[in-house]
């Protein structure tokens, strides 16, 4: 068995809406029930995920915050995997009046346009704070934190790796996820540079992509599939 983890990203990739499909989770299942792992890597706070999935258990570890606190569903337990953001560089954008403004442990996120705003924020307080874009939201990390290193410190968790790893999304934010991976997929409706720069891209959109993926893992581990794959990781 050469991949034994799939990593969805969450919005987008694996849930519509912020729906994760009754027919998702029963293929998450399956996936699991072949002797596979499943983690869950997502740009959202953990308080956020909890309250708009039921089905967070279907995994068998979830990293939030775009990379920066891991998540264990069977037993609570958390881990925090980079610094916590500064109270002040919250205070100083609520402020600024940026609003709405979700803030997590290590992670604040906003909509555009709020980024000239941030980036003068962490200017004019000399910090070594990182933006990154998901779509139309814009996170704010410390630096170096992101969802590849975040999906690292799960995989040193189950005592996997990335080669034997297949990452899944759809936005800019998951490019780095999906480089470390050992295949890289896009789902249908991801965006053209995450389908630019990954080995594989599903046709079915969202959670119907992730159920195509899944089937294809469960069939032959993805030789076919990969065999027969037009399109490549790009760079």
């Amino acid at each position: 068995m050469r991949f034994r983890v799939l990593a969805c990203d969450y919005d987008g990739t694996i849930a519509s809406q912020g729906i994760l499909a009754p027919e998702t989770v029963t293929s998450l299942r399956r996936l699991r029930e072949s002797g596979r792992r499943a983690v869950l890597v997502t740009g959202r706070i953990l308080d956020e995920l909890l309250d708009i999935c039921d089905d967070v258990d279907v995994f068998d570890l979830v990293v939030v915050e775009n990379g920066a606190l891991l998540y264990n569903p069977t037993t609570g337990r958390q881990r925090l995997l980079g610094p916590p953001l500064p109270r002040r560089f919250i205070a100083a954008l609520q402020a600024h009046g940026v609003t709405p403004l979700s803030v997590g442990r290590a992670i604040c996120s906003t909509w555009e346009p709020f980024e000239a705003v941030v980036v003068r924020t962490i200017h004019e307080m000399g910090l070594d704070l990182q933006i990154v874009f998901n779509k139309h939201s814009v996170m704010v990390l410390p630096a170096n934190v992101n969802k590849a290193t975040g999906l690292t410190g799960a995989l040193d968790e189950l005592g996997e790796t990335a080669e034997a790893t297949v990452a899944v999304g759809d936005a800019e934010n998951d490019l780095v996820m999906l480089g470390v991976a050992g295949c890289g997929v896009a789902v249908g409706n991801a965006l053209d540079s995450v389908k630019e720069r990954a080995d594989l891209v599903v046709e079915g959109r969202a959670g119907e992509g992730v159920r195509e993926l899944i089937d294809r893992i469960l069939v032959d581990d993805l030789r076919s599939t990969l065999a027969g794959a037009s399109h490549r990781r790009a760079g």
